[in-house]
Formats: structure tokens, C-alpha cells, sequence
């Protein structure tokens, strides 16, 4: 079954949690997860992994961000300092860009 995944929220952008253990959290996508319809979020969803003893290092417990579902998360509007959701719109020189539906501010420059 191979599904396409279509989402606004891209690599880099500011984003908050809106449901979930780590709700109100806000950070920067560091990875979209296309498999599993997330995003890794920087310091946000942690876990702890531990790592097998090798020659050249010791065992130890690594935490690290997992993926949190998209449906989660919200576009961090800089205008409003809240989440918002993300429009399209085509600007007079053809380029489409994302807006912001707050505010009205473009997101892609």
C-alpha cells in the first residue's frame, strides 16, 4: 500500500506541539519522517537508547529525538508567537509560496 504523504511543514521551520506528552513544546524540524508521517523535532519527544559496549567505546545511555507525528504539530507563526496553519498562495511573478493564515506573512522568502 504505498500511500503519498503531502504535508506543509518543511525542514528548518519553527513549529509547536499541539497534543500530546510534550504539548505546548516549541522547536525546529530537524528531519521529516515519511514512513511514519513525523517529523523529528529538536528537543522535543526524547528517549533513551542504550548502546552496546564496542573496542572503541564504552556502553552508554544516548538520548536522542524521536518522531512525533505530524497531525501534532503547528507552524509557529513569529507575527503572533502561536501556531497557525500554513496557505498557499502564487505571488505575482509566479512563484507559489506558503502564508501564514493568521497573519498573512509569507513563510517561504
Amino acid at each position: 500500500m504505498n500511500t503519498a504523504f503531502k504535508t506543509s511543514l518543511k525542514k528548518g521551520d519553527q513549529v509547536v506541539v499541539i497534543a500530546g506528552k510534550d504539548k505546548g513544546k516549541r522547536g525546529r524540524i530537524l528531519q521529516i519522517v515519511t514512513d511514519q508521517h513525523g517529523a523529528l523535532v529538536e528537543k522535543v519527544n526524547m528517549i533513551k537508547r542504550h548502546t552496546r559496549a564496542t573496542k572503541e567505546k564504552a556502553a552508554s545511555i544516548v538520548e536522542r529525538e524521536a518522531p512525533i507525528h505530524i497531525s501534532n504539530l503547528m507552524y509557529l507563526d513569529v507575527a503572533t508567537g502561536k501556531g497557525t496553519r500554513i496557505g498557499k498562495k502564487i505571488l505575482a511573478d509566479g512563484r507559489k509560496v506558503r502564508v501564514a493564515c493568521k497573519s498573512g506573512e509569507t513563510i517561504d522568502r
